[in-house]
């Protein structure tokens, strides 16, 4: 039922979403998407770009006076330093064709030359401009509106950094996700334990000083998920396969777990599955929740834990060699404006990438075209589970 698309360039004019199966009666602000938006600018090692721009939302369809209407809902992040590019990047062809010239030279780690390949560009221009992480400002705007709509239902999105180059953080010893998302947010790196974060912004530093970038390791944990969301009939169907492609789908992500994700490999099924319980008052519950909060393709009630691993920003300035596409010679790849580590705001854009898949699973399952009339199918199933 809900559908999104993002358009725009990193340099372009501005940068679009358009959502369509969103119910009608959601209330929603401006003011709650750019709080996303801000979120997702900031971390300790971010480049440039961060300093020219501060993303704001301007809504131009589909809420009125504060909720939404049922009909598509149009989100436009402008880019302020569209000023700059307006010729390089403009739709029409400029006055001076040679303004400026081809980016011949693609960048190790980027999309650059496979898309050029693929689209058949001999300006790489038009490959870098769209695959760069700017697009993720589109996202996380749509993702706010996701959000606010499970946040509606009860069920919170949060993130918060558990690695950064190496230094890491233990999460194990913790359970109350809510006071770790609020530490979290008071830490430069997102992590909500002050020694680990005091070790990554260290590690950044260094990394800085050394020309080099760093990657990590972020958790996305989602509670207040009823048991049932997703399925087990189809292969298309499971939960836990559309909230990794949902994570892999983001710049720069290499790896996704759910739950002890790789760890189940190492550890006999006695320690790794979850022994059910029951008492009249609660219903069914588990003690423990290796399993992430899915088992079978579908949620089972347990908060849902992910685990996602970034790349190293591939833009250094200690630059990689490569080779450009029309001579074939050799180069030392260009150092642009880049972020040293992105890890914090990756986080922000996969709270994002989770609230979207995860609300359009929970109206494929209780959907209606009104907050009212999914307000009352939701309270029909949770009679009906409580009552099992």
């Amino acid at each position: 039922m809900l559908k999104y698309l993002t358009a725009g360039e990193s340099h372009g004019k501005s940068l679009t979403a358009v959502m369509e199966g969103m119910p009608s009666g959601l209330e929603i602000s401006s003011a709650y998407v750019d709080k996303d938006l801000a979120r997702r600018q900031s971390g300790y090692g971010r480049g440039g770009r961060m300093k020219i721009e501060t993303d704001r939302v301007e809504i131009t369809s589909g809420i009125r006076w504060g909720k939404t209407l049922g009909s598509p809902i149009t989100l436009i992040v402008k880019n302020k330093d569209w000023e700059n590019w307006t010729e390089v990047m403009g739709a029409d062809v400029p006055a001076v064709k040679d303004l400026k010239k081809n980016v011949t030279r693609p960048r190790p780690g980027h999309a650059d030359l496979t898309g050029g390949m693929k689209y058949d560009h001999r300006d790489l221009r038009n490959i870098l401009e769209r695959s760069s992480a700017r697009e993720t400002a589109a996202r996380v705007a749509a993702g706010a509106v996701a959000k606010r709509l499970l946040e509606h239902f009860g069920i919170s999105v949060l993130s918060w950094v558990i690695e950064i180059g190496g230094q890491a953080w233990d999460r194990t010893a913790s359970k109350k996700f809510d006071s770790l998302f609020k530490s979290a947010e008071a830490s430069e790196v997102r992590c909500p334990d002050k020694e680990a974060s005091s070790r990554m912004i260290k590690a950044i530093d260094e990394a800085k000083k050394n020309g080099d970038s760093l990657g990590g390791i972020f958790e996305v944990v989602l509670t207040g998920v009823p048991p049932g969301i997703g399925s087990y009939v189809q292969w298309d169907r499971k939960l836990d396969g559309k909230l990794a492609q949902a994570l892999m789908s983001i710049q720069a992500i290499k790896g996704v777990e759910v739950g002890m994700g790789f760890g189940v490999g190492s550890t006999p099924g006695s320690k790794v599955h979850d022994e059910i319980f029951y008492k009249k008052e609660k219903g069914f519950y588990r003690k423990t929740n290796n399993a992430g909060g899915i088992e079978g393709g579908m949620s089972n009630g347990e908060p849902i834990v992910l685990r996602a691993a970034m790349k190293p920003i591939p833009t250094l300035y200690k630059p990689l060699r490569s080779v450009d596409i029309d001579t074939k010679e050799p180069f030392k790849a260009s150092i642009e404006r880049s972020d040293v580590c992105a890890v914090p705001a990756a986080a922000v854009v996969a709270e994002a990438a989770v609230a979207l898949e995860m609300a359009g699973e929970f109206l494929d399952k209780f959907g209606g075209d009104s907050i009212r009339e999914i307000e009352s199918n939701y309270k029909g199933y949770l009679k009906q589970i409580t009552e099992f």
